[in-house]
């Protein structure tokens, strides 16, 4: 749906660019736009090969298996319904640690691998289970302690200070994952004292 969307939009533009006689900017917005894109893919793949890369070092230091075990009682108590070594804990904590560190790319292959355990032990139902929501609330407001790709678009575009978006960063996450625990919980136990679940 969002391709037909996105397909949509652009024929629409083009046509009112024909229509309003402006196609040589659009042409023009369309080459400079590929060349900033290439050059942010450059820099953001840069940055997040350095920060995979010491995530890799830190697995193999022990550091992520310490804060596992850190997170460990947090994960179980969000999610009562998980067996606790099922493979989807796993698939949540190491999804929950690339989200601290802000690599959200290498944590969606480790969310959609928790939602496929996590499918599984739903006994493969169409809707989501108790689990599955939460689990997607918690993703979507983690709390990041290092906003890797924002210092990295922050960074190719020569900010003075590409750090400083960190000390915000981690109080704005930390709101949102505690609203959105909150929310998900408030609608969980309305759910079930209305009987839905």
């Amino acid at each position: 749906m969002v391709n037909y969307i996105w397909v949509g939009m652009t024929l629409i533009g083009v046509l009112f660019a024909m229509v309003n006689g402006t196609m040589e900017q659009v042409n023009e917005a369309l080459f400079v736009s590929a060349r900033e894109a290439v050059t942010l893919c450059l820099g953001l793949m840069s940055i997040l090969v350095f920060w995979l890369g010491l995530m890799k070092i830190a697995e193999a230091a022990g550091l992520l298996d310490k804060l596992s075990v850190l997170f460990k009682p947090l994960i179980t108590w969000l999610f009562p319904d998980i067996p606790p070594q099922h493979p989807a804990m796993g698939y949540i904590l190491s999804n929950m640690m690339a989200n601290l560190f802000g690599l959200g790319n290498a944590a969606t292959p480790l969310g959609i691998k928790a939602m496929e355990q996590l499918k599984l032990l739903n006994g493969g139902k169409s809707s989501a289970s108790r689990s599955m929501i939460t689990f997607l609330a918690l993703n979507t407001s983690s709390v990041t302690l290092i906003p890797t790709t924002v210092i990295a678009i922050r960074l190719n575009y020569h900010s003075a200070s590409p750090t400083d978006i960190v000390f915000p960063t981690i109080i704005a996450t930390i709101i949102s994952a505690i609203g959105g625990i909150a929310i998900d919980r408030y609608f969980y136990y309305r759910r079930k004292r209305n009987g839905v679940e």
